[in-house]
């Protein structure tokens, strides 16, 4: 079933998300679900925030980047009770522009690390404890902070953000468009 995505101002995306226990209800649906959505609007990433429930589930489906990016092939993985545990200091970081489907319209330049250290549950339920780089690194920490209640647009400068205000405020206003099923912000 494909769900709507919480656009910015929904309090859901602000709030910092919970981890989930192993035999959390619905587990397998809101992970297929997810996958049906991300398909649906065109994304790379989903975090459960962003189709309105705060628990700690990411969806990854870097398949679509196969082309350019053959070691992303087949690439479709749920994360669930994510964490970031360790940013990689000596890695350089990289400045790449990155969108969000909670924040349609809105492009902006992010700097982030390009190694990380994660820690997860699969879908099975099977503990991981890795150091991922790279691309995958990027959306990893996009998606994540979903579960911490930030969004990339706080990660931008000032003046960044303030050139953005205007496009946020729209979002806020409910004047935007996208090809996806949204849920704005009720007045």
């Amino acid at each position: 079933m494909i769900l709507p995505i919480y656009i910015y101002g929904q309090p859901v995306l602000r709030k910092q998300a919970e981890d989930i226990p192993e035999d959390f209800p619905g587990l397998k649906d809101l992970i297929k679900n997810m996958f049906e959505t991300l398909t649906a609007s065109d994304g790379v990433g989903l975090a459960a925030p962003q189709i309105g429930q705060a628990i700690r589930v990411v969806v990854i489906d870097l398949d679509v980047l196969a082309e350019d990016f053959p070691e992303y092939k087949d690439f479709r993985k749920a994360y669930i009770n994510s964490h970031i545990v360790e940013l990689d200091d000596k890695s350089k970081k990289e400045t790449l522009e990155e969108g969000c489907l909670s924040l349609p319209g809105i492009h902006e330049n992010v700097t982030r690390p390009t190694r990380i250290r994660v820690q997860y549950l699969d879908e099975d339920m099977k503990e991981h404890d890795e150091w991922v780089e790279g691309y995958l690194a990027r959306v990893m920490q996009h998606e994540f902070d979903h579960l911490e209640g930030t969004m990339f647009i706080d990660r931008l400068s000032p003046l960044r953000k303030q050139l953005v205000h205007g496009k946020l405020k729209s979002l806020l206003q409910g004047r935007y468009r996208c090809s996806y099923r949204t849920k704005p912000i009720r007045k």
